[in-house]
């Protein structure tokens, strides 16, 4: 159960940091707006870490790994930020959704995870869901649809990876991994495209970093207590804040099928909560 309420707090908080970069992009490169997600996240973890938990500055156990997960985060990252600075919040996410079907497949042939007919079906419910809720409808093909896909598959890998960490190194230690190479990385691409912030728009980076630490935290953390396939379809939460996000600073009025979809969602989350809980009470 713990496990459960981590992951939905993730999914969260997550969409406010999505909802702060869409606000950003509007008026600064997408890339610069990388660069302040993983810049600031990485000043508001090491000194935190450092003091509170000292103790898991250590060499990683499995640095290729490590790599590979702070590969997929920053592709993730880069192709979700690029999409949102074009199409809704809503298609990008539409699209990104293939993520949890990519996760669930992954985890029975790279995690060795048992993946039964009722979690396929539970994934497949909640995806249901989050199409009728979006309705993407015909979207059309650009760069933007593309990244968006991209997005869904390389979260895809990231959680699995991250999955495969949490029994390797500290989560704390993973975050830390995660962030300084995002910020070394996007530090030797933004110089190109760089435009002095003002004031607001450096405090709206400092939270977008500030919250998207706290949300990949608990993330790790609930990959850490349960297996990735069985967490899969809670992700579908995230289209709820996404939506509230949407309708109260980007003007999409939500319509009827908001509701009809919200029902398959819970329904799978819900499904997947009691389903888990019988298992270990047997």
């Amino acid at each position: 159960m713990k496990a459960i309420i981590l992951n939905l707090t993730a999914w969260s908080v997550l969409p406010i940091m999505d909802g702060m970069a869409k606000y950003l992009s509007s008026d600064m490169h997408f890339l610069q707006v990388v660069w302040g997600r993983y810049f600031f996240m990485t000043l508001i973890s090491l000194p935190l870490t450092y003091i509170f938990f000292k103790q898991h500055f250590v060499k990683p156990k499995n640095i290729s790994i490590q790599f590979l997960r702070s590969i997929f985060l920053f592709l993730s990252t880069v192709f979700f930020f690029y999409a949102i600075s074009i199409i809704s919040m809503a298609k990008a996410l539409a699209l990104a959704f293939v993520s949890p079907l990519i996760v669930t497949l992954l985890s029975s042939l790279l995690l060795k995870e048992k993946v039964g007919l009722h979690r396929w079906t539970a994934v497949f419910v909640g995806f249901i869901g989050a199409l009728i809720i979006i309705q993407p409808g015909f979207i059309k093909i650009n760069l933007a649809t593309l990244a968006g896909l991209g997005t869904g598959i390389a979260y895809a890998f990231y959680i699995i990876s991250t999955r495969k960490l949490s029994s390797i190194d500290n989560p704390f230690l993973t975050l830390i991994f995660t962030g300084l190479f995002g910020a070394i990385i996007i530090s030797l691409i933004v110089p190109f495209f760089w435009v002095t912030p003002n004031l607001n728009q450096w405090l709206l980076m400092i939270g977008l970093a500030a919250v998207g630490t706290f949300g990949h935290f608990c993330l790790i953390m609930s990959l850490n207590l349960a297996e990735a396939s069985k967490l899969s379809p809670l992700t579908y939460f995230e289209i709820i804040n996404n939506i509230l996000i949407g309708y109260f600073f980007f003007g999409d009025f939500p319509n009827k099928w908001l509701w009809i979809g919200l029902f398959f969602i819970i329904s799978s989350g819900i499904y997947i909560s009691v389903r888990e809980n019988k298992k270990k009470s047997k």
